[in-house]
């Protein structure tokens, strides 16, 4: 699955002479956390998230008055709050290396840029729905979480006898073991009795580490 298959494709954008209050409520109106900023081209410069804007407000403590400090942020401009260096993707970059480069960037959303133009976003929402798809988190069955050893044919062994039970594999998910030696799959299926698939998994020596049906 690549990033194109599930960014949004028309991104609420601002342009660099918008205002940190303007910005603040293009959010509110579009329910989005972050924004990226274009310059009269159209071209990205930067982002910016609901987090810059809230942390520029001004304190509570702040000797200013109420009038000083709303004429202070009607003049702030995003340029001054916003990420300049931007971290994108491409369109054809695979989903998983997207979350990858968000989690070890700390962040929340990748713009996505084709050829220079910003085409699409991809943000931590769109990975979490992708991510209660692969476990089938909206599929009623039997979920199995199993520990195994890693090693070749371990997964073809369970799909084979599950599928020789009669089952339908809703979703299968492999996770690392507590050391190398181990794997962990979690496997929804439907169509087979709890205590026949169980049987069969043990059969196979895998170790159950949790089944409920969900």
């Amino acid at each position: 699955m690549l990033v194109q298959e599930r960014m949004s494709t028309h991104p609420v954008t601002i342009t660099t002479e918008t205002t940190m209050t303007d910005a603040l409520r293009v959010m509110r109106e579009n329910q989005v956390r972050r924004l990226p900023v274009l310059d009269e081209t159209g071209r990205l410069v930067g982002i910016v998230s609901e987090k810059d804007l809230l942390y520029a407000s001004p304190s509570p403590a702040t000797s200013l008055s109420i009038y000083e400090m709303h004429y202070m942020l009607t003049q702030l401009r995003v340029t001054e709050l916003m990420t300049s260096d931007v971290i994108t993707v491409a369109p054809d970059v695979p989903l998983e290396e997207a979350a990858r480069i968000m989690a070890d960037n700390k962040i929340g959303g990748l713009p996505v840029v084709d050829d220079g133009d910003l085409v699409g976003i991809i943000t931590e929402t769109d990975i979490f729905k992708v991510f209660l798809e692969l476990l089938g988190a909206r599929e009623k069955g039997l979920r199995l979480t199993l520990l195994i050893p890693e090693r070749k044919g371990e997964i073809a062994r369970i799909t084979t006898e599950i599928a020789r039970l009669g089952g339908n594999i809703l979703a299968l998910g492999t996770f690392l073991g507590d050391d190398p030696t181990t794997a962990v799959v979690t496997v929804k299926v439907e169509d087979v009795p709890a205590a026949e698939l169980e049987a069969a998994m043990r059969d196979l020596n895998c170790t159950i580490l949790d089944s409920r049906e969900i």
